[in-house]
């Protein structure tokens, strides 16, 4: 049986910085034995913790999707110890990778339905994986229509901004780029904060659509609202929580929300289930 606290050992492949800040840097990073890529199978929506010797560990949601294979990838903000030494880490430094952890987004059940994806900021990591999981020409014909509506503060904040691009051309997906605003002459999409493109541009809710809500707390504050007034259930409305997560599999007690822990229950739970939870995320 697997250690659940052992890492895998994994070399980092690539590194990108995303945002004009230099915060946010995309790691790309592949295993150095064959098997431990095989064990670590996981789904669009989880998470894993990345390990430096030393130093600690942290949990990053998993931004490849599964079907991108030969690599696993993470864009980390750069806010503490951890964070702050891997991104002065350089192609070829050899760390760790544990999980993968957690659930994961609801594929089955959402299989031949509308899709909404709406995030904001840095919580764009998993979506950018459901999105590639959905788009796989394996995966397509699963689902209908695909809305994606992401906002950052200003252009320069924008992750995966070669993707963004990429999507935009697709006729098989609709995209809504937003910014809260910008002084660039030249920028061609919204602007806004996301809770109000949502209210534009999101269809309507209903048994076939799902939408996939990820960002930070007062984004998804004035968002649940706005899907509330377009009707969509509760039940068909999904979050993806971090709170306070620590060791990943629910035994250091960090991230409970009453009997619920993060980490282990989560961090994928509808909304009809948060609303049946203390209000402590």
């Amino acid at each position: 049986m697997q250690n659940p606290y052992l890492p895998y050992p994994v070399r980092i492949d690539d590194i990108v910085t995303e945002t004009e800040d230099k915060n946010l840097r995309t790691f790309k990073f592949v295993f150095l034995h064959s098997e431990d890529e095989e064990k670590f199978s996981y789904k669009a929506g989880q998470f894993a913790e990345l390990s430096v010797t030393g130093k600690g560990e942290i949990p990053i949601g998993i931004a490849s999707s599964p079907t991108e294979k030969g690599f696993v990838m993470f864009t980390v903000n750069k806010v503490g110890l951890v964070s702050t030494y891997l991104h002065n880490m350089r192609v070829g430094d050899i760390m760790g990778i544990r999980g993968p952890l957690g659930n994961w987004y609801p594929w089955e059940i959402m299989e031949g339905k509308n899709m909404v994806i709406i995030g904001g900021g840095f919580a764009f990591t998993t979506l950018r994986s459901s999105i590639v999981h959905m788009l796989d020409p394996a995966n397509r014909s699963k689902f209908k229509e695909i809305h994606v509506i992401y906002g950052a503060r200003t252009p320069g904040m924008l992750l995966y901004r070669e993707e963004l691009a990429e999507w935009e051309k697709r006729d098989d997906l609709h995209m809504h780029i937003t910014v809260d605003g910008t002084d660039d002459p030249n920028w061609k999409y919204n602007i806004g904060f996301v809770p109000t493109i949502t209210e534009q541009k999101a269809p309507p809710g209903n048994a076939d659509t799902y939408a996939i809500v990820c960002g930070p707390p007062i984004m998804i504050k004035f968002t649940q609202p706005v899907l509330d007034n377009l009707g969509y259930s509760h039940e068909n409305i999904i979050m993806s929580l971090e709170n306070r997560m620590k060791c990943g599999i629910g035994m250091c007690g960090r991230c409970n929300i009453g009997k619920e822990f993060v980490c282990k229950d989560g961090p994928v739970f509808t909304l009809a289930q948060l609303n049946n939870m203390p209000k402590e995320y």
